[in-house]
């Protein structure tokens, strides 16, 4: 007796789809966020984050930085296309950085609003990926 294949076949190409428009697929409108905005969040063992943000346009207007998971959030608000802020930080998380996540809320010249996501991740170890998005 035959095996039906139509069931399996539409699985994998459905789930093949989701991922291309998941990940972006071929063409990422993404790139030019990539290639404009750098933010990066190192824990320090001196008890403190250093967030940095650069954009290389240096036409960011204003940025809302916010640490998400802490008992009281921090929020901040900048009005330059780059800077530094210390957080302190006294221990690493118990379960990991990724439940204190860094989002910035940009208002820019050229892309109007911008948002971009990072993980904390403790010095030296590898820096984690940013997600860019334009609501």
């Amino acid at each position: 007796m035959a095996k039906k294949l139509g069931p399996p076949i539409f699985l994998g190409v459905f789930t093949i789809l989701a991922l291309v428009f998941l990940t972006g697929g071929a063409t990422d409108d993404k790139d030019e966020l990539r290639q404009t905005f750098q933010v990066d969040a190192v824990y320090y063992d001196t008890g403190h984050v250093e967030i940095s943000f650069l954009d290389k346009s240096d036409k960011t207007t204003t940025v809302v930085m916010e640490i998400l998971g802490m008992d009281e959030s921090f929020q901040k608000t900048f009005s330059e296309s780059q800077f530094i802020e210390i957080v302190p930080f006294q221990d690493v998380p118990k379960y990991g950085w990724e439940i204190h996540p860094v989002v910035l809320e940009i208002d820019h010249k050229e892309f109007g609003h911008v948002q971009l996501k990072t993980e904390i991740h403790t010095l030296g170890d590898p820096t984690p990926p940013v997600i860019y998005s334009k609501p």
